[in-house]
């Protein structure tokens, strides 16, 4: 298989909606299993030949096993988990959602070992029509939507993709280019011992450098960001987990429980405590 087959398998699910078969959505809950997939980004998971047992967690926080058939989508939210069973010959694609770009992978499973691997990068637009189609699938995970609606989403994805490949976006100065890089970074290794010095190694230039890069791109200092980063996954684990405060300071990258209090309430004028308690009370009002 070459890209070409990667193209021609968008091109068909964009084309022909009454070949998508049933969409599926993964969850969070229970606790993931072994070897699953679990990561902090969007994906999409599309079975194109054979078929493939999958397993996933749900939102009601039982895990689900389903067979899924060539045409048939799975979509996985942020945090989300599924685990692949590669037992028999079978064709997939995964869609991987970057803020700044969507991630193809093209995976051939022989039945004994992956015979075949294309992988595909393709620039966003920022906040436009590719957004606003993953907020409905978001929103589809949660209010269960009719398949017809999620077919012709997953068809407009695939049209959307499809149209950034043919149409590539404008090509960036190297300074955006590499902030950008950066800033994925941050967003996939803040739970990491990150440091301005750490994180300037990695990307070979100075740590002044790296201050000059995000004060000119972002208005805001190196550990300003990283901070903000780090922050909006706590507010994730707060809403979701009944985390101690001390552990989730510790995942989401702060050493100092302390000062991810100090931060947080400087942020939010809030404690992580008082900002769960107020969730969970918005959150049973509105039922």
């Amino acid at each position: 298989m070459d890209r070409t087959y990667l193209i021609d398998a968008l091109e068909h699910y964009a084309s022909h909606q009454s070949t998508i078969g049933q969409v599926l959505h993964a969850g969070h809950l229970p606790t993931p299993p072994p070897m699953a997939y679990q990561v902090h980004f969007t994906r999409v998971e599309m079975v194109l030949i054979g078929e493939l047992e999958m397993e996933m967690g749900s939102k009601m926080g039982m895990e689900e096993r389903h067979i899924m058939q060539a045409g048939d989508v799975l979509y996985v939210p942020a945090e989300s988990w599924n685990k692949p069973n590669w037992t028999q010959p079978v064709v997939t694609l995964s869609v991987l959602v970057g803020k700044q770009n969507f991630g193809m992978s093209l995976l051939s499973w022989d039945g004994e070992q992956f015979d075949a691997s294309i992988k595909e990068s393709v620039a966003r637009r920022g906040p436009r029509t590719g957004t606003f189609v993953l907020q409905a699938l978001e929103e589809m995970t949660w209010q269960m939507g009719d398949q017809q609606t999620q077919r012709l989403l997953i068809r407009t994805l695939c049209s959307h993709i499809l149209y950034l490949i043919h149409h590539p976006a404008t090509t960036y100065s190297k300074s955006k280019t590499l902030f950008d890089t950066v800033r994925d970074y941050l967003e996939h290794h803040y739970h990491e011992p990150l440091s301005r010095e750490s994180v300037a190694e990695h990307f070979y230039v100075s740590p002044n450098y790296l201050s000059q890069l995000f004060q000119k791109e972002s208005k805001h200092k190196f550990n300003e960001y990283l901070n903000h980063v780090r922050l909006e996954r706590a507010k994730f684990l707060l809403k979701e987990y009944d985390m101690k405060v001390k552990e989730v300071a510790h995942r989401c990258g702060f050493s100092d429980s302390n000062y991810f209090c100090r931060v947080f309430r400087q942020q939010t004028a809030r404690t992580p405590s008082q900002y769960r308690v107020q969730y969970r009370s918005n959150l049973e009002a509105e039922v």
